[in-house]
């Protein structure tokens, strides 16, 4: 029985039209997985993104993602997922950027692109040149660092919390016991070398058991 679902369009011929279209916008196309990348010139990505918006019918952009690449002089990626409604076929747009390289902003093919492109700068610290508000949108305005970053610490110290009797976002250290944070991934079958808390309370008052059973020769006659 065939699955209900839409199929999508294929692949054929569409790293060529991209090519005819981009011309030397495009620095490299390849298929892997069934998917298409297109890799454009950062400078030249409004230009890009238009052309394959008017000329290749890919009108709605889907999401915008960031990766982190640290060996790399350039270390970041940004990803653009590019819908087509009239073609049912998707493909990505990259673009490479370091720490202080902003990249061309796209909010002017699609407004959507704003919100999208502060959710990469507040995660990786990429900039936008031409996004009218970037500012952080997933944490708070005083955080410090970005945490998709692979060089952001897993565990942090402080927590923040909306104070009602300052009127604002406080930073306190979190009220967890740090010792948790020292894990111990020791067998569990082994045994600790340590008494673990709330053994020590059964040590000490070890309930008493059954009597041992008397052996043979012991029992009286």
């Amino acid at each position: 029985m065939a699955g209900s679902f839409p199929k999508h369009s294929p692949n054929d011929g569409i790293i060529d039209a991209a090519r005819a279209a981009l011309g030397d916008l495009l620095i490299d196309a390849s298929e892997a997985v069934h998917e298409i990348r297109l890799d454009v010139r950062r400078e030249a990505l409004v230009e890009a993104m238009t052309r394959l918006r008017d000329q290749l019918e890919y009108q709605q952009l889907m999401e915008i993602a960031g990766v982190d690449y640290p060996e790399r002089e350039e270390r970041f990626e940004v990803v653009y997922c590019l819908l087509s409604l009239t073609k049912n076929h998707r493909l990505r747009v990259h673009v490479s950027a370091t720490e202080t390289t902003p990249v061309p902003s796209v909010t002017g093919l699609w407004p959507v692109a704003g919100w999208l492109e502060r959710e990469v700068y507040d995660m990786f610290g990429v900039l936008f040149d031409g996004n009218p508000d970037l500012r952080r949108i997933l944490t708070d305005y005083g955080f410090s660092g970005h945490p998709l970053r692979k060089d952001f610490p897993y565990t942090g110290y402080v927590e923040l919390r909306y104070s009602e009797e300052e009127k604002r976002v406080v930073y306190e250290p979190v009220k967890l016991a740090q010792d948790v944070r020292l894990f111990d991934f020791m067998s569990p079958w082994e045994g600790a070398e340590y008494v673990l808390p709330g053994d020590e309370k059964a040590k000490s008052a070890e309930a008493p058991g059954a009597p041992t059973p008397a052996k043979a020769d012991e029992v009286k006659k």
